[in-house]
């Protein structure tokens, strides 16, 4: 029986304290953090250099924000298979539709709890609805 292979997440938010529980929830969902970056340029350079399965990106970060790493990602072949979460302070409804218009598969507004951020996780990797 083969074991199954962890997924491959990158990480991407300018918050230390935020990314740092973001990896914890990804391992305790059963993934391997393959990156974390701190801001969207080196978000899309990490994620065209090694195609994570998932990537959880801060939708407010420097040098390119989420919703702009999002739709680099699905515009290119390589990487429009990648699952997306954007993390967001913006909780409203445009917020939400902005960032699904981007391409992301779900959208988790701040603050969030860990076990939120574990299910959401866990459901992205699976393939599942989240």
């Amino acid at each position: 029986m083969l074991e199954a292979v962890p997924a491959r997440v990158l990480v991407a938010d300018d918050e230390d304290d935020i990314r740092d529980l973001v990896c914890l929830a990804i391992e305790r969902a059963g993934g391997a953090v393959i990156g974390s970056v701190s801001d969207g340029t080196a978000a899309l350079a990490a994620a065209r250099a090694d195609v994570p399965d998932l990537a959880v990106l801060d939708v407010s970060m420097r040098g390119a924000t989420g919703l702009e790493v999002c739709s680099a990602l699905r515009s290119e072949p390589g990487t429009a298979g990648i699952r997306i979460l954007l993390l967001s302070a913006g909780a409203s409804l445009d917020d939400v539709a902005r960032g699904l218009a981007a391409g992301a598969d779900a959208y988790l507004a701040k603050p969030f709890g860990v076990a939120g951020l574990v299910h959401q996780v866990r459901a992205l990797m699976t393939g599942l609805p989240a």
